[in-house]
């Protein structure tokens, strides 16, 4: 049997309800716990999405799930950006909980606590049967 994977799932629309079931699921990886369903963040539009997503953004991600820097300076020298930028970005992104800070002394590292990312832009709301992912 294999092993559920732990997914992000990146959305437009649904809302509060969603927001809470995202943070829930958040909390429950942070305690080492299995996750049944995708955990969800979710984006009141495509504008908003747009804002987040972008290839900055994916750059950053790739670096942390491949590369595991240290610090939040070594992540920035490994994407080739200002220290400071990047500090920004990824406060944003952990924020919105889809990275995490592991403390490491003096240094923050940055963790993609998730086996795979999904963005589907297309909202999913309680009468839709169409599988989000």
């Amino acid at each position: 049997m294999t092993e559920p994977k732990n997914i992000l799932l990146v959305t437009v629309g649904r809302g509060e309800e969603t927001y809470e079931e995202g943070l829930k699921a958040i909390r429950r990886l942070d305690r080492g716990e299995s996750v049944e369903k995708p955990t969800t963040v979710t984006f009141a539009n495509e504008k908003q999405l747009g804002s987040v997503f972008d290839e900055r953004t994916y750059a950053l991600l790739r670096v942390v799930r491949e590369n595991s820097p240290d610090s939040i300076r070594e992540t920035a020298r490994l994407v080739g950006r200002d220290v400071k930028n990047v500090h920004r970005e990824l406060t944003k992104l952990e924020a919105l909980g889809i990275i995490r800070f592991e403390k490491d002394g003096q240094s923050k590292r940055p963790v993609f606590p998730y086996d795979d990312l999904f963005i589907s832009p297309f909202a999913h709301d309680a009468g839709d049967t169409a599988a989000p992912v």
